[in-house]
């Protein structure tokens, strides 16, 4: 079945490694995505992901224009454990290649352990198709699961893109010094924003998949 077509939202639950899970769901224009736990193995699509983002893309995600991180930030966003670190990445299901789309991350905080670093990224290609929606509706299910309650992120003023969605999870400014925005963003009032959120229809696989597997 194609979730763009016939009406239905297909959402795929599979148990992995405990309670990790895959979705099946599909973008706003019926591109189909699979969404998932990122792995080791992933490095190659996270290093072609890096370099299909524009160079606007890659200085607003890491605040450098750099086409390829070093070596220590791509192990870093690679060394995923599921509870002190978080990460989920979309991949295209309907392309031989299975490229990735977009990933988005959690990093516990070592001090405040109910609070995370959190970052989403897309290619330019698929950005306003609900992609950072989706991705971070997983993370938010994910964290909350983990027993994390809030998310921080830092945002330049010039990322209107991330300021929106910030806003739309009901993210507050914790500090503006300097030139970076700091958000906080409540785990469980943002998840009730997306619910209500009806312009992502993709989002419905996401809460169904969590709701499936609680």
């Amino acid at each position: 079945m194609n979730p763009a077509h016939g009406g239905g939202i297909f959402a795929k639950l599979l148990q992995e490694a405990g309670h990790a899970v895959i979705i099946d769901t599909h973008l706003n224009d019926g591109t189909p995505v699979c969404i998932r736990s990122v792995r080791r193995d992933d490095e190659a699509r996270l290093r072609a992901g890096i370099a299909r983002l524009s160079p606007q893309s890659r200085y607003l995600r890491f605040f450098s224009g750099m086409r390829e991180p070093p070596q220590g930030v791509i192990d870093a966003l690679l060394d995923v454990d599921g509870h002190d670190h978080i990460a989920w990445g979309a991949i295209r299901t309907d392309l031989v290649e299975k490229p990735a789309l977009g990933v988005v991350h959690a990093f516990r905080d070592n001090e405040r352990p109910s609070r995370a670093e959190f970052s989403v990224a897309v290619i330019d290609d698929y950005h306003g198709l609900g992609l950072a929606r989706l991705l971070t509706a997983t993370l938010l299910h994910d964290c909350r699961r983990e027993g994390l309650e809030t998310l921080a992120v830092s945002i330049l003023p010039e990322n209107a893109g991330a300021i929106r969605l910030t806003r739309l999870l009901g993210g507050h400014v914790t500090n503006r010094s300097g030139e970076v925005a700091e958000f906080d963003i409540a785990i469980d009032e943002a998840l009730e924003s997306l619910r209500r959120e009806g312009a992502t229809p993709g989002l419905a696989a996401v809460f169904e998949a969590f709701e499936r597997g609680d």
